[in-house]
């Protein structure tokens, strides 16, 4: 007598294919006997259901013992669990009431917000079907695609269905509906006799709205498992109209919920103003735009998480790039306890198998692979093509989303209260996020602004990124010479290190470090007296600094005017101090031309 506890439940594979043979000539013989019931499938299907691991096996020692496969209609609207058989040596022990549960597990699991339903005519499927919650139903509620009553035609009753129209037949029609098992989630364990409820887990991904997030959606909750949560971190990259259409599509591709986290007014308070002050420009030349707004947008998104109670957080990074380091170092920082999923990177899958994932899966979307890409924020904005990928090449006109419009000469002003900006031709802001906003509109047109950065990434290889970001750089540059004559020049040694470094630190994912605290409070007290106004000429493609005005400006004094008048000192005055001066000079000279070793 056969051990049903060695027997061995597995979900098929390409390891597997060896049993297609006798899986196919058992449910033939299956069908010869019982006259009733079972719709013959070919070699070639059953290989592509046991590679798309759509099936499960019982095995005894190595041995066939039985089947079963799952099949999805109606675009996962419907699922089927097909085809159940088991060997002849091994029935009469319980094997198909493992199959059963193990493959109805494995529909839940790929399709959970699929209705799965079972045609039947014996009364050991009808009584394990109705064990796992099934309901007789009518055949009117069940799938309308063809293709599943088109397998029915190799059944030996196909026209008993064909007279009475597709609505009746010898088999009795069972449905599950889990809307009506909400918030469970189907586990098999070979050892009890009957399936598992559990809460499913649920995930928080930070959702874009492109094509790796979109297909995160649907593979998490559809291939995981999971109920997803998206959220949208805005750091004023997205209006309300965007908002509205990354909504539908995260709810559309089966999200539980969405939210619209704007953290546009907190990145400004905890980011921008400081890299203001500290003139921030990575190499001299990029504003670190995307680098500052990804820990905001991962800070938001992972506290979301936790607000929710989540068990898992998920992100779309691939594994080429800085962002998969801020992501998963800012929530493994932040909430060590959540488990962070990584669908894209770990899978490595093309676009193409993305989009057709998704239209397998009953959702088209918009994903033209465009010949750049952007990343639009408050900060400015990243542009990647092929010419960013080649050292030689520069990005072309075609290429920025904000086209040269203006011709002539503009003068404008930009105002600075303790080195946050206050005003834009003499308008006062107190909102620094439209000022900001604003400014941009006003300077862009001009095509100020754009350049391409070569940075060294955080994962070790050197990458290239365009950027267009008027706005930031007129106003680091309008700073920076306010700076200049507001501040003394140890002021403005200290302050440019620190500023370096503040930059990098955020560049490097280190902005939860806590001397970053340490250097916004030097670079607080630093701009006391950064107050005035920037006058600045706008021009085709570049800007001039015209000069400032400012109640704190230390070339204005009664001392001296550079070049032309002493008012404070002598000429005695300054040969003594010249003398005194070059007393360190003087000592390493004289010593090195006494031991014959003159370095002039």
């Amino acid at each position: 007598m056969t051990d049903i506890n060695e027997i061995e439940i597995v979900v098929a594979g390409e390891p597997h294919l060896k049993y297609i043979d006798e899986i196919v000539e058992t449910m033939a013989a299956a069908a010869k006997v019982r006259g009733t019931g079972i719709a013959r499938r070919s070699h070639e299907y059953m290989e592509k259901v046991m590679r798309e691991n759509k099936a499960v096996l019982a095995l005894y020692h190595g041995r066939f013992a039985g089947f079963s496969y799952i099949e999805s209609w109606d675009h996962q609207l419907f699922v089927t669990n097909s085809g159940l058989i088991v060997h002849p040596d091994f029935r009469g022990i319980g094997v198909a009431t493992l199959i059963k549960r193990r493959v109805f597990a494995l529909a839940r699991e790929r399709y959970p917000h699929a209705k799965v339903f079972s045609l039947t005519t014996g009364a050991a499927v009808l009584n394990m079907n109705t064990k796992l919650g099934f309901k007789p139903v009518t055949f009117e509620v069940l799938t309308r695609d063809k293709a599943f009553w088109k397998g029915c035609e190799s059944c030996v009753n196909f026209d008993i269905l064909q007279r009475n129209g597709g609505e009746k037949c010898l088999c009795t029609a069972l449905l599950y509906d889990p809307a009506e098992h909400i918030n469970e989630e189907i586990t098999y364990n070979s050892n009890m006799n009957t399936t598992t409820p559990k809460q499913r887990k649920k995930v928080v991904l930070a959702y874009s709205g492109g094509l790796d997030t979109s297909f995160a959606v649907k593979y998490l909750s559809e291939d995981c498992g999971y109920d997803v949560y998206t959220a949208t971190a805005n750091t004023g990259g997205f209006n309300e109209e965007q908002l509205l259409t990354i909504e539908k599509n995260a709810l559309a591709l089966g999200a539980i919920k969405h939210v619209n986290l704007d953290v546009t007014h907190e990145y400004y308070e905890k980011s921008i103003k400081y890299m203001v002050m500290g003139n921030v420009l990575r190499n001299g030349t990029y504003p670190i735009s995307v680098s500052s707004e990804r820990m905001f947008q991962a800070i938001a998104i992972i506290n979301y998480a936790k607000e929710i109670g989540a068990d898992c957080v998920a992100h779309g990074s691939t594994g080429a790039g800085n962002d998969q380091i801020r992501f998963d170092l800012t929530f493994q920082v932040l909430a060590p306890e959540i488990e962070v999923i990584t669908p894209t990177r770990d899978l490595a899958l093309t676009r193409e198998y993305e989009i057709n994932y998704l239209k397998d899966h009953g959702f088209e979307g918009d994903f033209k692979k465009l010949e750049y890409s952007y990343n639009e924020g408050l900060w400015g904005t990243s542009i990647c093509g092929k010419e960013t990928l080649h050292s030689n090449e520069n990005l072309p006109e075609s290429a920025y989303l904000r086209q040269m419009t203006e011709s002539g000469k503009k003068r404008i002003t930009i105002n600075f209260e303790q080195g946050e900006i206050s005003a834009i031709n003499d308008v006062p802001y107190p909102d620094k996020v439209k000022a900001i906003q604003d400014l941009e509109e006003l300077v862009a047109p001009f095509g100020i602004g754009r350049d391409i950065n070569l940075g060294d990434t955080i994962i070790g290889i050197k990458g290239r990124v365009g950027f267009e970001a008027a706005a930031p750089l007129l106003i680091i540059a309008a700073h920076k010479l306010l700076e200049k004559h507001t501040t003394t020049k140890w002021q403005q040694y200290w302050k440019e290190q620190l500023g370096n470094w503040y930059g990098m630190f955020f560049h490097e994912s280190y902005y939860l470090e806590p001397v970053m605290r340490d250097i916004e409070a030097y670079l607080v007290n630093s701009q006391r007296n950064v107050t005035g106004k920037v006058i600045i000429d706008l021009m085709p493609y570049r800007y001039e600094l015209v000069g400032i005005e400012s109640d704190f400006d230390l070339s204005k004094t009664n001392f001296g005017e550079y070049g032309e008048m002493n008012k404070a000192w002598t000429a005695d005055d300054v040969k003594g101090f010249t003398k005194i001066y070059a007393n360190p000079l003087k000592v390493y000279h004289y010593n090195q031309i006494k031991n014959g070793k003159d370095d002039k």
